[in-house]
């Protein structure tokens, strides 16, 4: 009896997840995004993990300045590193995980002499274009990741039009500190 109960509140959390998903959250039918199974995004959702995991155990690899994100099998690499030598580490190490259908490479090297000052400036200014872009409610920012590096701002992810893309841009470029904006952000397929 008490499996059965566990199996009906998973049952109702799955089912109300699915409304969820199936609900659009108020999207127009006209400006739907591309449309995705319950069970790509599961699965995106573990690709994304394994990789993570992945190039968290490389020790060839700073992972920590990585941003991993996946559509339907593609993976999309996004971030700093300290040099050309960690990006090709960590485009090898991505493919290699189970399930990667393709790597998208938008890593780029971080600027020299990064001081500690500036990894603190980086980090307020990365948290500013979060709030930022949390608070514009026609940009979905949960797809969006920003890195920071010296001023140079990369925002990455899967989005769903041309429109958020530019919206996203035009708010971080306004983050006081920002030296510039770097868009890596693909639109959903």
């Amino acid at each position: 009896m008490r499996v059965d109960r566990k199996l009906l509140v998973l049952g109702a959390a799955s089912a109300s997840a699915l409304c969820l998903v199936l609900a659009g959250c108020g999207i127009p039918q006209s400006a739907a995004p591309a449309k995705t199974s319950v069970g790509t995004e599961i699965d995106d959702t573990l690709v994304t993990t394994k990789v993570k995991t992945a190039l968290l155990a490389d020790p060839d690899v700073k992972s920590f300045d990585l941003k991993v994100e996946t559509r339907k099998g593609e993976v999309q690499l996004s971030g700093f590193t300290d040099n050309q030598a960690q990006i090709e580490r960590a485009l090898t190490v991505a493919r290699s995980v189970a399930g990667v259908a393709a790597v998208e490479n938008k890593i780029g090297v971080k600027a020299e002499n990064v001081s500690v000052g500036n990894r603190v400036d980086d980090g307020i200014i990365t948290s500013k274009i979060k709030s930022a872009l949390l608070s514009d409610p026609s940009v979905k920012s949960f797809d969006i990741a920003v890195a920071t590096s010296k001023g140079a701002v990369q925002l990455s992810g899967y989005v769903d039009s041309l429109g958020q893309i530019d919206t996203a841009l035009a708010i971080a470029a306004k983050v006081e500190g920002v030296t510039r904006v770097d868009n890596e952000m693909s639109i959903k397929k």
